[in-house]
């Protein structure tokens, strides 16, 4: 109850900002909130903007779940060898702050304008955000800890089970629930840069046609995109990591 009062209160306090920048402004570039809302509105009607949504929010949804499958078992593998996470960790720490947006021209010439570049894109980025917390909560737990499961059973999959995953578990959803937010800024430079469907793309059409409600609608849907993810991953969190 605290929390959804927390989310109203500041909801209420961000339209504000926004209503009295426009007033200020007094610019058709910024409409109000309600202009921007009665646009976001009369583009589901038209059908506009449910199918960019969908698209958007598979490319994010796909990406996410690809770099999580690849990034939790090397992870572990690479925090539980000495010798691979002695390998791993001049890697990353090259690779890790590189802005993996550089890489989108590349991906475009190597897999043209389709969804591929822009899901090997944010694949790239939850796979390191992940692949790093994962690795050292695996590298850090104790060995007595592993001895003692060992004691109980020697199989890899009892081990995963019920030592490495509740360990890394918390790290994990974290980390997904911060990168949502470069995930969808990616996603949106992606889909401006080299795409013609999606949120990104439908904002960058507004903006070309300077019907600045159409614009923020978009970012409308967009922000939406990111609430709904971060909730969800948050809801995952609350309900899978209890013993916290």
């Amino acid at each position: 109850m605290k929390k959804a009062l927390s989310i109203v209160i500041a909801s209420v306090f961000l339209l504000l900002c926004w209503q009295l920048a426009s007033m200020a402004l007094d610019k058709a570039f910024l409409p109000g909130p309600l202009t921007s809302f009665r646009a976001f509105v009369d583009l589901c009607i038209e059908g506009k903007m449910w199918p960019q949504f969908c698209i958007s929010a598979l490319r994010v949804l796909g990406s996410t779940a690809l770099g999580v499958l690849l990034a939790v078992p090397l992870g572990m593998a690479c925090g539980r060898s000495e010798r691979l996470y002695q390998i791993s960790t001049p890697l990353v720490a090259i690779l890790y702050p590189l802005p993996k947006v550089v890489f989108l021209p590349i991906l475009v010439v190597l897999f043209g304008l389709g969804n591929l570049p822009k899901v090997v894109l944010i694949t790239l980025i939850i796979f390191f955000q992940i692949f790093v917390v994962v690795c050292d909560a695996a590298h850090q737990l104790p060995q007595e800890s592993v001895d003692s499961m060992h004691t109980m059973s020697r199989r890899l999959s009892d081990v995963f089970q019920h030592l490495l995953l509740p360990a890394c578990l918390p790290s994990v959803l974290t980390s997904l629930r911060i990168s949502v937010g470069s995930s969808i800024a990616v996603l949106f430079f992606a889909e401006t840069f080299a795409s013609f469907d999606g949120l990104g793309y439908l904002i960058l059409d507004g903006m070309e046609r300077r019907e600045s409600p159409d614009m923020f609608a978009g970012i409308i849907g967009m922000a939406l995109l990111g609430v709904l993810l971060y909730e969800c991953i948050y809801f995952i969190e609350k309900h899978c990591c209890r013993w916290l």
